[in-house]
Formats: structure tokens, sequence, C-alpha cells
């Protein structure tokens, strides 16, 4: 199975399947002397951990983090650093619980990538769906963390914004609430609300799809290029690339085809900060590909989980008609768990755009643009 990396200079290798002995990545191109330790890579996948609530699955996995290669302790300074060398990250799978899967062996769950991977490979790893399944996100979620440390001035935070039909109230938005429930949710008036609904969702044995929102902001202007490595481009890739995503947009999005030219412009002014100051941001913070020094914004919609315990009709890997109940540890809504993976792949794409930025430009130009 190939293409399984992703990056241009910032690249990232993920290996290893749901029920296999271990998971984890290898990132080449990370630049030198950069400070970082396991605990901080620990911080962020200890985000994305499962079995934290009642709301995601109850597998339980550690996910603790091994560094195998790529950084030195400085003798001078006792601070563990970066090498320039491939960082690779080793992630064990300990609560594996394979029999679990055994009455869909041979059996396609609808809605899942079951089928598809076996109608290309002609073999499929039943036992929780192998490299389709977002358990492999973890070891994005742990390059995601070096990522950031590439890009120190740049804050990347991710929200739950919706739950099935149900948006949150937009003007209650507070990042600190973020971390204060298990939802991820920035709107603390929604949280009891989505929670009873969940609960409805997760006894009836179902599953419910959710929009996630990313802002990443101190982004500095001119990373991007036309017209094919375009940076709204990339991060609609990267996020297209995370597991049961299905849609994906970027500032006003589709509401953009409702708006008029005098709407959707983002009106500009000289501020006394010395860079241009923008009236609103429709544009996501990216004009032609290129980011222009405001918040990048981005959406994506995430679907409901295949593995229900609801009675699903489907096919044999025979042809013959059957039944399909999944049993098992899932999550009723895997939006949940999708928001640090949401910001890891933003932090890559950023990463690696930086780095294309600095190698072909130098450093990032400053208004105003003196000829």
């Amino acid at each position: 199975m190939s293409h399984n990396t992703f990056g241009h200079l910032f690249r990232v290798t993920t290996f290893g399947e749901s029920h296999g002995p271990a998971l984890g990545c290898v990132i080449d191109g990370c630049p030198p002397l950069i400070p970082i330790h396991e605990a901080e890579i620990q911080l962020e996948l200890d985000r994305r951990r499962p079995g934290q609530s009642r709301f995601t699955t109850q597998r339980q996995e550690p996910d603790k983090v091994r560094i195998l290669s790529g950084v030195f302790t400085d003798e001078k300074t006792g601070k563990q650093v970066t090498t320039g060398t491939p960082i690779a990250l080793l992630i064990e799978n300990v609560d594996q619980r394979s029999k679990d899967y055994s009455e869909i062996k041979e059996s396609y769950r609808p809605g899942h990538a079951d089928i598809a991977y076996d109608m290309k490979y002609g073999i499929r790893d039943y036992r929780g769906g192998g490299r389709s399944s977002a358990r492999e996100t973890a070891a994005r979620v742990a390059a995601g963390a070096i990522a950031r440390k590439v890009l120190p001035d740049v804050k990347i935070r991710a929200a739950l914004v919706q739950i099935g039909p149900h948006k949150i109230n937009r003007d209650n938005w507070d990042w600190a609430e973020v971390g204060n429930n298990a939802l991820f949710c920035p709107d603390a008036s929604s949280v009891s609300f989505l929670e009873d609904y969940l609960d409805g969702i997760r006894k009836a044995g179902s599953s419910i799809g959710a929009v996630v929102e990313v802002v990443a902001e101190g982004v500095p202007p001119g990373l991007g290029a036309p017209i094919y490595g375009k940076l709204d481009s990339e991060l609609a890739s990267s996020l297209m690339s995370i597991n049961a995503v299905k849609g994906v947009e970027i500032g006003a999005g589709f509401a953009s085809a409702e708006l008029t030219g005098e709407e959707n412009a983002d009106e500009m002014y000289a501020s006394n900060a010395g860079h241009p100051a923008f009236s609103s941001n429709h544009a996501g913070g990216v004009l032609g590909g290129i980011s222009t020094g405001q918040p990048l914004v981005c959406r994506f919609a995430v679907k409901p989980t295949s593995s229900i315990l609801q009675l699903r009709h489907s096919v044999t890997r025979e042809g013959k008609e059957t039944e399909v109940r999944t049993k098992g540890r899932h999550d009723p809504c895997v939006g949940i768990r999708a928001v640090p993976i949401a910001e890891a792949m933003v932090a890559c794409v950023l990463a690696d755009q930086f780095l294309r930025h600095r190698g072909q430009v130098g450093e990032i130009r400053h208004w105003p643009f003196n000829p």
C-alpha cells in the first residue's frame, strides 16, 4: 500500500494498523535545534486518547509515545533538540479486542471502507479496519506536536461546532471552554443539551455526524503558492484525509454562494499596527492560495461512525445478502476526537508551507511594501 506520506519539505509517513502491535510515524525535514520532549507530544496525544468519556470508544489505550530517533541532548544546556535527521515516533497498541470483529470477518459494514479496500487490494484487515481505522490518526497527532514547534508564533485551535442538526450559539464562543468539557465545545450553554442528545444516540446503538472548526492565528502572510501549491487546497486535502471527513470549507465556504460581491469582499484599510487591516474574513485568511496574515478558518463535516449496533443490510465477500451489526467499542460521534486531529493536520501543512516559503523566497515580506 503506497501513499502513506504527506508534505513536501516537512514530510510525515505514518505506519501501523488498529489491531497491530504498534503504530507511529517518521518525520523527515524537521529543522535542527528545535527543543522537543516526549511530554510535549504526549500532551497532544492525551487529548485524542480514547476512553476518556462515555462519548468516545471505551478502548483503553494509554497512547504512550516514544521518540526513537532524530533527537539529541545538548550537553551544555541539557535540552533535547532535533538533529535535522528523521524523527521516528512509536505508539504501542495494548488494548485490542480482535475477537469483537469475528462476526463481520466475511461481511462488509455499510458506509465503511471495508468493501473499497477489498475491491482494490483483494485483502482487508477486518480487525477494526486496519489502516482505515481512526486509530491511525494518533500518529498524525504526534507529528502535529512537532510541527507546532516549527511554528512557535502560530496558535492553532479547533472546536466542535455542530452535532447532527444541532449547532452551537456562536455568540457564546469561548476558547477557554473547549478544554472544560468532553465535547471540545466552545459554547458552555450548548454542552448539556448536546450531551443529552448524544446519550440518546449512544444508547440506541447508533451514531451521528458532526462539524469541526479550526482556526490558526498568527499565520504570517505569504504562505502558499499558485497554482498547484495553494495553501487552501493543501489544507482541504489534509483535512479530507482524516477518516470519516466528507466535506471541507475555507472561510465562508459554501455560504459565500449566497453572498453578493459587496458582502463577500473583505475590505481593507491601513492600520496603525503597520499592516493591512480587514473589515471581515470571508476568505478565511487565504487569497489566491496565499495567506494574508488574517486568521485561517477551516470547517469540515464528519460522517456518522459506520460501526453501529443497529442491523443494516449488506453482502458477504461471496456476494450473498446478509445483515450486519458491529459489536465492539466505537465512537458514537467520531467528530469529537477529530478536534485534536484537525489541529495536527493544519500544523503539519503550515510547517511544510513555511519551510517551502523560506526556501524559495526567504523572509516574510512586511507591509508597506517597498520596491
